[in-house]
């Protein structure tokens, strides 16, 4: 009874797309998050009859041939890139990034991770880290008299003192681009690797070669749309039901045979 197995499949596959839509809803108000989608694809056949084989000794060809399925794999679960909501902050180290790009940080290790989530601090140090800590390349220490901060779009960092007419330079913010996005593994706390799929990171000031610009005093939301995913938890709901109810008809139809005499 392939069913059963068949069956089973297909509720292993709708039990990770619940685990990827809740996983998303866990996530609306993650700063820079991107909504994920659980991805499948079809198990292998087994070939009953191959289609254009011959059926007969006049040389006739099957046209279709039979062909039996066995369920459902997970195929892939795709982060989706899109551009979040821009929130008003107000403040200083508070960026969102219009467009495509990331913004390199350095993990304790000395691996370079990328982030979306430019919600910036200032640590004892004076040097500019996310909320975790981690160094933001290229590594820009604001002094601690500074008054403000003014971070153009074009990545550039400006302190305002109080005993200076003129604002000082304190170096240039930029982004990251890859081939691949999609291709990129999710560490967690917002951070992602390198990998072979997402290529290598492309670095670049911001408003060049195709990357994005910053925008100071503003967040990026989250792009999960909550309609969207609790539409998804439905679907996957009554697939995993149908499946269910299979395995139950199959388990029936089996004990039915074990009656006959």
């Amino acid at each position: 009874m392939r069913a059963l197995q068949i069956a089973a499949t297909g509720m292993s596959a709708q039990q990770m797309r619940v685990d990827t839509v809740a996983n998303n809803l866990a996530n609306m108000s993650t700063t820079g998050y991107n909504a994920r989608r659980a991805e499948f694809a079809d198990l292998h056949y087994q070939q009953f009859t191959r289609a254009g084989s011959i059926s007969s000794s006049d040389g006739t060809i099957v046209p279709t041939g039979v062909q039996l399925g066995l369920g459902a794999r997970p195929a892939s679960v795709a982060m989706q890139i899109a551009q979040g909501a821009l929130v008003q902050t107000g403040g200083d180290l508070d960026l969102a990034i219009e467009g495509r790009g990331w913004l390199e940080v350095t993990l304790p290790d000395g691996r370079a991770a990328f982030t979306r989530d430019a919600a910036l601090k200032r640590n004892g140090d004076g040097l500019i880290v996310t909320s975790d800590g981690y160094e933001v390349a290229p590594g820009i220490v604001i002094p601690p008299e500074a008054r403000s901060l003014s971070i153009n779009p074009e990545g550039e960092v400006w302190a305002y003192f109080d005993d200076r007419v003129q604002p000082e330079r304190l170096g240039q913010l930029t982004l990251a681009g890859f081939t691949n996005d999609r291709g990129l593994e999710a560490l967690g706390s917002n951070l992602f690797v390198e990998t072979e799929a997402s290529g290598p990171a492309l670095v670049g000031n911001p408003g060049e070669d195709g990357l994005g610009t910053l925008r100071q005093g503003y967040l990026e939301e989250s792009s999960v749309d909550p309609v969207r995913e609790l539409t998804e938890m439905i679907k996957a709901q009554r697939g995993y039901e149908l499946n269910a109810k299979v395995i139950t008809a199959s388990d029936q139809m089996l004990a039915a045979t074990t009656q006959v005499r």
